[in-house]
């Protein structure tokens, strides 16, 4: 990765800051919404009532905002990265691995954040059905229960992967 020109450099600063906030608003997220049910089962703690739910949703439309818009830059970045710094995928084994690591778990994402627009416009639509909203985010964390753990790991995977740059391969001139 030295011999990357500076719009390549610039592409990846863009997807490892992308990347980064995406990926801290993506923890925090889950852990603020896990926080409004109680262990078991999707029933809202005592805390939460009908009262007090819009205000909640309201409050916390910001993450969800967040988690959409830098995700979209990190995969757009990533993508143009990968276009730009012409890297031999061949030589570059951890590249491959987080090239598959990335849009394998895009069509998930990419269903996951159409609930999540569908939250956004609820909300900033004004008066908003609060069980309504409710009901899409259980939807969200029950249609692919595991995912979010699953790509978490994933993207601390692609982190690793871009720092320490394992299965680089080297290039072997031919003897004659």
């Amino acid at each position: 990765m030295d011999k990357l020109n500076k719009f390549s450099k610039s592409l990846l600063f863009l997807f490892v800051i992308s990347g980064t906030i995406w990926l801290g608003s993506y923890i925090t997220r889950l852990s603020v919404f896990y926080n409004l049910f109680q262990p078991e089962g999707f029933i809202l703690k005592e805390f939460v009532t009908n009262l007090n739910i819009s205000g909640i949703f309201s409050t916390l439309i910001a993450a969800i905002s967040i988690n959409l818009i830098f995700y979209i830059l990190m995969v757009l970045s990533f993508i143009l990265f990968v276009i730009t710094a012409k890297l031999k995928i061949r030589e570059n084994g951890w590249l491959f691995i987080s090239i598959v690591l990335i849009i394998s778990c895009l069509p998930f994402e990419i269903y996951l954040m159409i609930i999540d627009y569908q939250i956004i416009n609820d909300v900033w639509s004004g008066n908003f059905d609060s069980n309504k909203v409710l009901s899409l985010v259980i939807k969200r964390f029950t249609v692919l229960s595991s995912f979010s753990i699953v790509e978490i790991l994933s993207f601390f995977t692609v982190i690793f992967l871009f720092m320490f740059q394992p299965l680089k391969g080297i290039k072997r001139k031919l003897v004659e």
